[in-house]
């Protein structure tokens, strides 16, 4: 593996997004983490709320060469983000290896793009729900963890791509901690990536969205916070509510709350769903939304 020539290839992401923008409070007006360059022409791979609602993108390269860029796409499903170099960063693309088939224990390396990478093995892959109502089915997890993770290269042995960094978490075992980086396979970009170069988004109705930020406890979903505005502020969803309910169907967890959600039809389908709060229960009728609608779009070039 030619690890400088991967290096290359990955590249630092910084975005600029408005202040009354949608995600400005939550995520930043001022984003930075990595990209990785997956086409000769300069389309990056990046994880997306890096770039959501960004007016402003530049990248550079680790030897301090500095670009302008475009928000492409930000997929809400993979949570995947592209971006489209407006000059030319003159790095080879990396290609895409195959993460379904890599093992545990398997020797890894996660690289940002200012040239830092850290030497690591696979310790994990299973179901990842988020609390930003967010689900993959089997995303990896690698340790030990890179400081720099948000869109930073994960590199089989093979120096194949094998996915983007999206968080830093910890994990417990047998009384010890130690921290994590959940990545988001690359398996999960090709079936969608003609579409969202064509589109800037997968050509299908999209899921429902309450903007609920949820946790997991003890089996029991419970609500941490509502967006501003959102379908489930709206209904009148608060914080420490527990959702055990929807429609008719009991919700076993954060995962399957997110999958009974999504069956209940496309985004603007009402939500039935019964809560308890103070002990006592309720029932709440949501008229879910297109995330989307909510957010500043990208401009296809």
């Amino acid at each position: 593996m030619n690890i400088d020539r991967i290096l290359r290839s990955v590249v630092a992401v910084r975005a600029s997004i408005p202040e009354d923008a949608f995600t400005a409070t939550t995520l930043g007006t001022q984003r930075e983490g990595s990209g990785v360059v997956i086409r000769e022409n300069g389309l990056v791979l990046t994880i997306g709320y890096l770039i959501t609602e960004a007016e402003e993108v530049w990248l550079t390269r680790n030897d301090g060469y500095v670009v302008p860029a475009h928000a492409l796409a930000y997929d809400q499903e993979t949570g995947f983000g592209l971006v489209q170099a407006l000059g030319s960063l003159d790095v080879p693309a990396l290609d895409f290896g195959d993460a379904a088939e890599a093992q545990l224990g398997a020797p890894v390396m996660l690289a940002d793009g200012i040239g830092q990478f850290v030497q690591a093995q696979i310790v994990a892959k299973q179901e990842f729900a988020g609390y930003w109502e967010y689900l993959l089915d089997e995303a990896i997890f690698i340790a030990p963890a890179h400081p720099s993770w948000g869109g930073a290269a994960l590199i089989g042995s093979d120096g194949k791509l094998l996915g983007v960094g999206s968080l830093r978490l910890q994990m417990s075992q047998r009384g010890e901690s130690a921290d994590i980086n959940m990545i988001v396979p690359i398996d999960l970009l090709p079936p969608i990536l003609d579409d969202l170069l064509t589109r800037g988004q997968v050509n299908k109705p999209p899921r429902p969205w309450l903007g609920a930020f949820s946790a997991e406890s003890n089996g029991d979903v419970v609500v941490m916070s509502v967006a501003e505005g959102g379908p489930a502020a709206q209904a009148g969803l608060r914080q420490g509510d527990i959702i055990s309910e929807i429609r008719d169907g009991e919700v076993d967890g954060l995962a399957d709350f997110y999958r009974k959600l999504w069956k209940s039809g496309p985004a603007g389908v009402e939500i039935p769903m019964r809560i308890l709060r103070d002990g006592r229960e309720a029932w709440l009728r949501i008229k879910s939304a297109d995330r989307s609608s909510f957010l500043r779009k990208p401009q296809l070039q």
